[in-house]
């Protein structure tokens, strides 16, 4: 997932820190070469390397971790609109379980360090087939672990990390609500009394490497995201930031 929203920040954050060398691996083509270009500008001395693959191709995994041997994992590709996965729970099964799991098991054949999954609050008594998907995936890292670590104390450090939604992410609800003020409205609300944690990109990436520097293996840190926002309320506050009047100018449905 090194082209995605938060993927993509981490590979910033950690060009800053003087990695040897950086290997990004993501099956979006248009965001891979965005980063990519973006990396070659800002960090000219920075040695990187994007591949284009799928976390469900085996063969094109194993490539890559036999051609980089790295000594940690960033798992961040995933499936992640709720509605969508609705509609499509195979896929989120597939992406989300099935690919967690293959570039887990890899990373354990080829001795990585430290293999740090990116998880959602969701996964907490999910409500829904892309919480569930993710739910799964943390029970089976957080198993494998536990499994390995009888045999070998020196085993595959496995971390997982949960945070809520992410402001100006991929689809995120700020872009969405932006966009439909812009349009001339409405703005639209699931339900009025919906509530839901928000924290940047930035933030978030970088409590993602905190975790991953703080844990021992087999933890899932959850992060603390301060204030629930309501939904609503964010929805009526935006429209104002847009010198408009809630209910007047915009209306929200």
């Amino acid at each position: 997932g090194g082209g995605g929203s938060i993927g993509s920040e981490l590979c910033r954050q950690l060009a800053t820190f003087g990695v040897k060398h950086l290997v990004m691996f993501d099956n979006a083509e248009t965001p891979m070469h965005n980063i990519r270009l973006e990396l070659e500008e800002r960090f000219p001395e920075l040695e990187f390397t994007p591949v284009i693959g799928d976390v469900l191709a085996p063969a094109r995994l194993d490539y890559v971790f036999r051609a980089f041997h790295p000594q940690v994992v960033f798992h961040a590709a995933a499936y992640k609109h709720v509605p969508l996965m609705e509609d499509f729970p195979p896929q989120a099964i597939l992406a989300n379980v099935l690919g967690t799991k293959n570039v887990a098991d890899l990373s354990v054949e080829y001795g990585v360090k430290r293999f740090v999954m990116v998880s959602t609050d969701k996964a907490v008594n999910p409500t829904n087939v892309m919480g569930a998907s993710k739910r799964i995936a943390e029970i089976y890292v957080q198993s494998l672990y536990l499994k390995l670590v009888e045999k070998n104390k020196d085993c595959t450090k496995f971390i997982t990390t949960r945070f809520g939604n992410v402001l100006g992410s991929n689809g995120s609800v700020v872009p969405l609500f932006k966009k439909q003020i812009a349009e001339g409205g409405p703005v639209t609300v699931t339900h009025p009394d919906i509530i839901r944690y928000f924290m940047t990109i930035p933030e978030a990436s970088c409590l993602v490497l905190e975790a991953a520097t703080l844990g021992n293996g087999g933890e899932i840190f959850c992060f603390d995201m301060g204030q629930p926002v309501r939904i609503a309320d964010l929805a009526e506050n935006m429209i104002r930031l847009a010198g408009l009047t809630p209910g007047k100018d915009i209306k929200i449905t």
